[in-house]
């Protein structure tokens, strides 16, 4: 150990000469090394300070909301015939023109496309914009020889013949209410309140259905109803942090409902339905939570700094640390707006393009 100790010495003291020596040469030729050392230590110690620059720009703020992804509005659909529900769809399946929704009595009860619903049985000699609807679709499943006029012909009820044959139940040539169904477009049912063997009757509920479209709905309170504006344009953040564009398309006034239970009292609320403008964006996900951003107050033509900008004064409020090549000099300001990690800000000398500190 004590030689150790003592070959340590020698090493030091060896360095030591050697610096010694080129401090000797170096004074030779005129160049003092003391220099070179402080001048390094006062650079390392001396970091330049990240920066930003303040900006003159319109601030809009943003209020974010939480909502659901889903299939939008749930529709019930009730039974119009007599019978035993002898075939029922699953929970997720699309049905769409002409197909089964269900059956009673192993007859199909047939979807179409319209707003009109059912409201009577089809023969010949009925005349209106139902009998209309009824021939555009027969059309839109391939059957021809009549009119599409809203004028139930002879030649009308050829054509059902020919459509229930197709669908292998007696060819009577007329519609019988609660033969067909009518729904805007494809449907998706939710869910399905019945099971084969059950008895049908008129006016019991079979099922729940969607549309096939993804949207967002949001729940607002009134006081924030003046974010609200149907066509207006929203941000939209999914689950896995991916933001996307949006547009509201549909906003109505709901109560909730009283719980004396619970003591919860009925409020009045917005529920905002929320379109993509891509709906591919909600690819690969069927129920979720996502967060959706309305554009709230509007600050014009304001100079702007990072949040992380300001500092707070001991006096109390903010002030900025002005850069000014190496100097720098804090400066009082108010705070305006806040809006996506910037915030308004004025004072005494603030110019736009002006250097602040930002602490790193």
């Amino acid at each position: 150990m004590a030689r150790q100790r003592r070959k340590g010495g020698a090493v030091v003291a060896a360095a030591a000469v050697a610096v010694a020596a080129a401090g000797a040469a170096a004074a030779a030729l005129g160049f003092d090394p003391r220099a070179f050392f402080e001048e390094a230590e006062a650079g390392a110690s001396q970091e330049t300070p990240a920066t930003a620059e303040v900006e003159q720009q319109t601030l809009t703020e943003t209020v974010t909301v939480a909502g659901d992804l889903g299939y939008g509005d749930v529709i019930g659909l009730d039974c119009l015939r007599s019978g035993t529900f002898t075939a029922l769809p699953s929970a997720g399946d699309v049905i769409g023109r002409g197909g089964e929704l269900y059956a009673v009595d192993d007859e199909p009860v047939t979807l179409l496309y319209g707003s009109l619903p059912a409201y009577r049985t089809l023969a010949s000699g009925a005349e209106g914009a139902d009998v209309e609807q009824f021939e555009e679709n027969l059309a839109a499943l391939g059957y021809e020889g009549f009119t599409v006029d809203g004028e139930y012909t002879d030649a009308t009820a050829e054509a059902v013949e020919a459509w229930q044959e197709d669908l292998g139940v007696t060819e009577t040539g007329a519609v019988a209410l609660g033969q067909v169904v009518y729904a805007p477009g494809e449907v998706r049912v939710d869910t399905v309140g019945v099971e084969p063997g059950d008895p049908a009757q008129p006016g019991s509920p079979v099922l729940d259905y969607t549309g096939l479209g993804k949207v967002v709905t949001v729940e607002v309170e009134l006081e924030d109803q003046e974010l609200v504006a149907v066509g207006a344009a929203v941000a939209i953040t999914l689950p896995d942090g991916t933001e996307a564009t949006g547009t509201v398309a549909d906003a109505a006034t709901l109560v909730s409902e009283e719980d004396a239970q619970s003591g919860t009292e009925a409020t009045t609320y917005l529920e905002v339905t929320v379109e993509a403008d891509d709906p591919a964006v909600f690819d690969g996900l069927d129920q979720a939570a996502v967060d959706v951003g309305f554009a709230g107050d509007t600050a014009e033509d304001v100079l702007t700094v990072p949040v992380e900008a300001l500092l707070g004064l001991s006096g109390g409020g903010y002030g900025l640390e002005i850069a000014t090549g190496s100097a720098t000099e804090v400066i009082a300001v108010e705070t305006g707006l806040f809006a996506d990690g910037t915030v308004e800000v004025s004072g005494e000398g603030l110019e736009a393009g002006m250097a602040v500190v930002v602490p790193s």
